[in-house]
């Protein structure tokens, strides 16, 4: 089980605005990620050390954004002012979480603007949105080469605050939660109403970053 990637949905500001200021906090530029076609979303992302990587979503005026949970979930937090959605863990194989959350996977996609394809299931995100201090589950299909995490970053994920509970997270993930979970440390804060993901610190080569 691996902490993949971080999720923060846009507000106002609008994509490539909201990519930029990330961007000049972190020191590093966003690329332009693509369109998910099954979900009406598009998204730029940002490669991390650690085969991880922080992508910025945006919602779109296309019929599967209404359908999609993925695209509910990026519309509903963008239209509160944007932020964080949440956080994604990749596993090797999706079947346990399918039995116990008794429903299928979808699959996702993401065309490059190169139009190179990636392809990936995914389960968890109607989760997600009834708690959002839990993440939801990946599994990547597509050749390692096109994988995010073939990119190179400088940048480590050093520490998730989370508002919720430890015990909650640990029983959705269906394992013990370390103070440290696959190199990223974890703080729960329980003084706060909404649960869900309130900050993530990065280590950058200028030093550290809270965003």
């Amino acid at each position: 089980m691996h902490v993949d990637h971080l999720t923060f949905a846009v507000g106002s500001a609008g994509l490539k605005s909201e990519s930029d200021r990330l961007g000049t906090l972190l020191g590093e530029r966003f690329r332009d990620g693509g369109f998910h076609p099954r979900f009406g979303t598009r998204n730029h992302i940002l490669p991390l050390a650690d085969e991880r990587y922080l992508e910025v979503v945006e919602v779109l005026e296309h019929p599967a954004a209404e359908k999609a949970p993925f695209g509910q979930a990026v519309r509903a937090r963008s239209e509160t002012g944007g932020g964080w959605l949440g956080w994604v863990v990749s596993v090797d194989d999706l079947a346990p979480y399918e039995k116990r959350l008794e429903r299928e996977a979808v699959r996702g996609s993401r065309h490059f603007p190169d139009g190179r394809l990636l392809e990936w299931e995914q389960i968890g995100v109607k989760g997600l949105i009834s708690d959002p201090q839990l993440p939801y589950f990946i599994k990547w299909e597509s050749d390692p080469t096109v994988l995010p995490s073939a990119l190179h970053g400088d940048i480590h994920l050093d520490r998730l605050e989370i508002a919720g509970t430890r015990s909650r997270v640990e029983d959705w993930l269906g394992i013990d939660l370390g103070e440290v979970f696959d190199g990223v440390k974890l703080k729960f804060s329980s003084e706060y109403g909404q649960p869900g993901l309130l900050s993530a610190t990065f280590a950058t080569p200028r030093g550290k970053v809270k965003i």
